[in-house]
């Protein structure tokens, strides 16, 4: 895609509220000035300016959790294309330091990899791991490698590492890091006829005995409190991608005469999206005070992401009834936040997400209320 000219604004900040407002006093913040001159319309630009972010970002769960997601936000309201590039980088760096950081020179990791994390499965589709035990001067030596079909792997053409869930068993998962220019990796190219997020293109990948290097043990991925840390991560930017879209509306509010319903849809979206900015400045003050641990923490993160969903697509529709048609044929950058976050929401899955936080909280030992 032709490379498409923006002045460089620094974004509004998004603050959680629970902090003041930071605009440059740590680095990855100061770096929130110049990306979105190019937006998600030049991929492996974002990707370079996510990987510089990636160097100075906080991590989940270690005092700055609101930091980070205020980080997440921000970059959403303003692209939510470039958040949804940021996020998995990030969200891949948490967890190789929650695994202790493991030596991955084999893969050619450098500080300018650029990362995505492929954890989805299907039933239509499978990964597996083989473990190989190979005899070395001095000792013995284990070594992986995958082959199959991973499904909605985001970016895998132009990323050059990943994190990859694979099955080890017929009931066990591994997370493993690969190279995705390893020789054995295919990147199909489609389907992806989206009309949202058009530049992060999520596609089914092949690999064929690729070298992996074993993350963590067995199911270690989806057991770890950073799962869930990492998901409501993914809130964090439907919240501002919510913003950059109600934007658009209360602009209109201030710009035009006193009209009942606009005011009413103004309002409805400055309730919804308060309730949501409350609940996660909460969530990180738990994950960070340690009050959120296993198994509560399962049932926090899908009450904020559930809350946040719910903000993010009352956003959508308060807007397109408060503005109707015109902005969605006028506007570029109202029209391609609109399509990316309502395909970027799709991550969560509704009634069926709804209906596994009641189940947690049957299952609870008490009752939440």
């Amino acid at each position: 895609m032709e490379f498409i000219s923006r002045p460089a604004v620094a974004p509004p900040f998004v603050s959680l509220g629970n902090t003041a407002p930071r605009t440059a006093n740590t680095a990855a913040t100061a770096l929130l000035a110049e990306p979105l001159a190019f937006a998600a319309l030049d991929v492996a630009r974002a990707l370079t300016w996510c990987v510089s972010v990636g160097r100075e970002a906080p991590l989940p769960g270690a005092g700055a959790t609101a930091e980070l997601w205020e980080i997440l936000a921000t970059v959403a309201a303003a692209d939510v294309g470039v958040a949804r590039m940021l996020e998995p980088h990030l969200d891949a760096l948490s967890i190789l330091d929650q695994a202790g950081h493991p030596d991955l020179s084999v893969l050619g990791v450098t500080e300018k990899s650029s990362w995505g994390v492929f954890a989805a499965e299907s039933r239509e589709s499978r990964l597996d791991a083989t473990e190989h035990t190979t005899e070395h001067t001095t000792a013995h030596a284990t070594e992986w490698t995958l082959d199959g079909t991973k499904v909605w792997c985001s970016l895998a053409g132009d990323l050059s590492h990943a994190l990859v869930t694979a099955s080890v068993s017929d009931s066990e998962r591994r997370l493993f890091a690969i190279n995705l220019h390893d020789d054995g990796v295919s990147v199909h190219e489609g389907p992806w006829t989206a009309r949202g997020l058009q530049q992060v293109r999520s596609t089914p990948i092949t690999l064929d005995r690729v070298r992996a290097v074993a993350i963590g043990g067995s199911n270690w991925y989806l057991e770890r409190p950073g799962f869930h840390w990492g998901g409501m991560g993914v809130a964090a930017c439907w919240w501002g991608g919510a913003i950059g879209v109600s934007r658009k509306l209360f602009r209109q509010l201030r710009e035009s005469p006193s009209d009942p319903i606009l005011e009413m849809h103004a309002g409805a979206v400055d309730a919804s999206l308060a309730s949501s900015r409350a609940v996660l400045a909460d969530a990180a003050r738990q994950i960070d005070q340690g009050v959120a641990a296993p198994p509560e923490l399962a049932i926090l993160a899908k009450r904020v992401r559930t809350q946040v969903f719910d903000s993010a697509e009352a956003s959508l529709m308060h807007a397109a009834h408060a503005l109707g048609p015109t902005p969605l044929v006028s506007d570029d950058d109202h029209a391609r936040r609109v399509a990316d976050l309502d395909l970027y929401i799709r991550q969560h899955h509704a009634e069926r997400d709804s209906a596994s936080l009641g189940r947690l909280i049957r299952e609870g030992a008490e009752m939440p209320w």
